[in-house]
Order: C-alpha cells, then sequence, then structure tokens
C-alpha cells in the first residue's frame, strides 16, 4: 500500500484561502472606484481568515508543505536537512563551490553556516505550522480526527530529526498567539521522548478504517519504531511494527509536480545542476587515489538500490558545478518522483536491528535477506531480487553491526537516516566517531573534521534561555 503525500501549490493555498472570504460588489459606480482605489493586501492573511472548517483545511496543506520542505525540498536550489545529512555523511559530497557545502561535507560546520541556519528554522517553523494546524482542525474540523493526527506526526517527525541531526541542547519553544514562548535546551533523548509523546498522541486519534486512516496510521507506527531504536529502546520498536501492522510495500510518499514548482530536490542538486556527487570510500587527490575512511563505497558499489553513473577515480569524466570535482550522479530519482517519508522496508529494518541487539544474529541475516531476494519499490523506482548475502552468519555483535549499517544504509540512501544512524555506532555501539563518520583526508582541502552532528546556529540566540550546544557529542 502506498500512501501519496500530496502537496498543494501556494498558489492553490492563496486560493483556498480567498475561497474563505465572500465580496458583494454591490453598489454604486463611486464605491466601487472607492474600493478600487483603497490599499490592497492581497498577501495578507489575517487571523480571521482562519475560524473555519476551509481555514484550518488550508493551514494543514500549509504544514503539508512545510514537511515536504523541510526533509525533501522542491526549494529551488535550497537545501533540505535529508541533503545536508547526506553531505554530512558519506552518501553524498560537495561537487559546488558554497564553503557552506564544502564545510558540512569536511565535518567541520560553523554555526553562522547559512544552509544549516535555513534548515534548522524550517524544521522549527514545521513545528509551529502542524501545531497550529492541530488546534484549528480540533476546533472546525472535528469529525476528521486523523487529519489531527497527521499534524502530530509532522510535529513529532520534525522533532524526531532535529535530534537525530543536531547537537545535544535543543530549544522546542513554541509560539502562542504571536508570542514566542522561549525553552531552555533539552538533551537529545528529551528531544527523542518529545517526539515520540506526539507520535503517541497522533495514533489515539487514529480510530478509522478508510485508506487515509490505515496509511496516516502505519506512517506514524514507522516514525516511532525509529524514535525508539534512537532511545535504545529495540524490542519494544519492533513491537511497535510487525508485519500484520506495516507490511512490506507500505511507503508514505513525498511527492513532486513540475507543474505546481515542486521538483524532488534530488534531481535539482545532482542531475540538475551538479552540485552534489555519490558518495564512494575512494577520490582524487592531485590526480592520486585517496581512501575515505569507514565510507560505504555507495558509487563504485553499483549496487542496485543506489543507481547511479560515473566513477570516482577516473579524472576524464564529467566534472562537478565547481569545475573539479570528478561528478558521479544518481538515477534513483527524476525531477518529479516520490520519495517514501517512512516505509515498510524501514519497518523490517527496524525489527532486524531488534535480532541483532538480542544477538540473534541469524535472525538478523534472515530479515535481511528476505529484503533482498523479492523485488521491492522505493518511491516508484524498482530494486529487482537480489542474492542472499553471502556472508557467513556473524558471531559478534560487531561483526553482525557492519553488516546490518551497511544494508540499511543501501535501502535508506538519500532518505534522512544515515546520520542518525552514524551517530547511533557511536552513542548505542562504542564506535568512536573516526570509526564511524567518514575521516582521513579530505579531498578539498586538509582533512575532515570531528563534527558528528550539526549545531545548532546562532539565529536561536534571540532566545534569551539559549546561548550554545549543551556538547556536540553523538
Amino acid at each position: 500500500m502506498t500512501t501519496m503525500l500530496n502537496i498543494e501549490s501556494r498558489g492553490r493555498r492563496v486560493l483556498m484561502m480567498a475561497a474563505t472570504v465572500a465580496v458583494a460588489l454591490a453598489g454604486t459606480a463611486c464605491d466601487l472606484k472607492d474600493t478600487l482605489l483603497e490599499p490592497q493586501q492581497p498577501g495578507l492573511i489575517k487571523p480571521g481568515d482562519l475560524q473555519s472548517a476551509t481555514g484550518a483545511e488550508a493551514v494543514r496543506t500549509g504544514a503539508l508543505e512545510r514537511l515536504q520542505r523541510a526533509t525533501l525540498g522542491g526549494n529551488n536550489n535550497q537545501e533540505s536537512i535529508w541533503l545536508l545529512a547526506g553531505l554530512m555523511t558519506d552518501e553524498f559530497k560537495s561537487s559546488d563551490t558554497f564553503s557552506q557545502r564544502n564545510e558540512t561535507d569536511q565535518r567541520n560546520i560553523q554555526t553562522n553556516n547559512a544552509q544549516i541556519q535555513s534548515e534548522y528554522t524550517t524544521l522549527q517553523q514545521l513545528r509551529g505550522y502542524a501545531r497550529d494546524a492541530a488546534n484549528y482542525l480540533k476546533e472546525f474540523v472535528p469529525e476528521k480526527p486523523a487529519e489531527q493526527a497527521q499534524m502530530f506526526f509532522a510535529m513529532g517527525f520534525a522533532e524526531l530529526q532535529l535530534s537525530e541531526d543536531f547537537c545535544n541542547g535543543i530549544p522546542f519553544g513554541v509560539t502562542v498567539d504571536g508570542v514566542p514562548h522561549y525553552t531552555p535546551p533539552v538533551s537529545t533523548a528529551e528531544g527523542f521522548a518529545l517526539a515520540r509523546a506526539h507520535f503517541d498522541s497522533a495514533l489515539t486519534l487514529i480510530t478509522g478504517t478508510d485508506a487515509f486512516s490505515v496509511g496516516m496510521k502505519q506512517a506514524i507506527l514507522v516514525a516511532k519504531a525509529r524514535t525508539l531504536i534512537d532511545l535504545g529502546l529495540f524490542t519494544e520498536a519492533a513491537n511497535t511494527v510487525p508485519a500484520a501492522a506495516v507490511p512490506d510495500s507500505f511507503q508514505y510518499n513525498l511527492t513532486y509536480s513540475q507543474s505546481s514548482g515542486q521538483d524532488n530536490e534530488w534531481w535539482i542538486m545532482t542531475l540538475g545542476t551538479a552540485r552534489y556527487a555519490v558518495g564512494d570510500s575512494v577520490d582524487l587527490i592531485a590526480g592520486a587515489t585517496n581512501r575515505i575512511l569507514n565510507a560505504i563505497p555507495f558509487a563504485s558499489l553499483k549496487d542496485p538500490r543506489v543507481p547511479n553513473t560515473g566513477s570516482s577515480v577516473t579524472g576524464t569524466a564529467a566534472k562537478g558545478f565547481d569545475g573539479q570535482t570528478v561528478f558521479i550522479t544518481q538515477n534513483l530519482w527524476g525531477r518529479d518522483d516520490p520519495v517514501p517519508l517512512v516505509s515498510g522496508i524501514d519497518a523490517r529494518l527496524v525489527e532486524a536491528e531488534a535480532r541483532l541487539q538480542a544477538a540473534d544474529y541469524a535472525g538478523m541475516m534472515a530479515i535481511l535477506n528476505a529484503l533482498r531476494t523479492s523485488p521491492r519499490t522505493i518511491g516508484i523506482f524498482k530494486v529487482p531480487a537480489m542474492t542472499a548475502l553471502s556472508n557467513p552468519t556473524p558471531t559478534t555483535k560487531a561483526e553482525a553491526a557492519d553488516i546490518f549499517f551497511r544494508e540499511k544504509a543501501l535501502w535508506q540512501f538519500g532518505r534522512g537516516q544515515r546520520m542518525g544512524d552514524l551517530r547511533r555506532l557511536v552513542r548505542q555501539y562504542g564506535r568512536p566517531q573516526d570509526q564511524a563518520f567518514p575521516a582521513g583526508n579530505f579531498f578539498k582541502n586538509g582533512t575532515y573534521g570531528t563534527d558528528v552532528n550539526f549545531p545548532v546556529t546562532d539565529n536561536e540566540k534571540s532566545n534569551p534561555n539559549f546561548t550554545k550546544c549543551i556538547d556536540r557529542n553523538a
């Protein structure tokens, strides 16, 4: 089953808002002239315009657009969090000239990085948009509780993504009636707990058996299970997403449309502008082959889950936007191809990691091989059946983790989970950061840094309770 997250264009949102206002053109010609000469603010939406079912639905549509913008964009050459996380890890590398992208790739990020600042703000604003929409829906559309649940899902997803990708010490304030309510920074674990609470609130609202309610419940369950994994509650996470509740075929897709100006951001930054190249475990420095420690060879592996064109070590290959970096382009997503926000494949990987944590390595391998040996769909991309893993059943947790996180990275390539997984390899599996994240010589200059997350950026300093991250630990 595939649930499509359809995002309305800005123009249609304005029309929806306009539909709440009836204008009677009655009276004399003089009256009409006076009206036409009055100062006009056609883009201004007053609070009173939202006090209706139509207004509530319009705010919900706006929140959904924010969810798409925050995760995989459609932002016309402006990053989303999934792109930045892919750049920070080994999924992609910068073939661009922007210093903000290059420092992100190098894992040496400044607190005034404009790209990171934009995405931090977008995720925090998503929380506010979804909160407002949930309140309006509760008041004006109480007969559709699943739509309220969708907004709690959006809130929780923003908090989950912030907690996975940013430092320890994020403030989670709110704005009520235009007045900001500042909060002090909280720990990463408290951020995950906040996301979990919102997913639980969403689940209490899902009571219907219609397709929308069923699809929303499955999406919420997968997101909640991911949060439980982040909290180290592996058994509870697996029990949340059994196949009976979330089938393998389930997808909750972000959708795109050229006609509404919403492009798949991976297409924009790769095929569209050549600013992001598919990552690899090797690259070139001054014409010599350079090994990137800990990196999965996404480009050179030529795995069917990460289709790409180009070679990291062919100096005559096409160059990226910077005119220097060997450009390897992804062929997984086209300009308007959908991308799963959460999926049944994600659910099976949750179950596999629970087996790993329980030292049931044979059970873990059985789940991973079941995923491989049947055709799968990611968005609309068809992954053919693959052979089972040739590895013998691992005998140690370290060996099992190597196999598991490699398979997980290939199944979830470019979908915003790699950063959280590398942090968990440090936090939950005890690996030093330089044995989990890309390390060694950086192909543009110097060496990789030691950052394992994004900093909360300087714009948060308007919050009187915030000065800096509690720490930058994984």
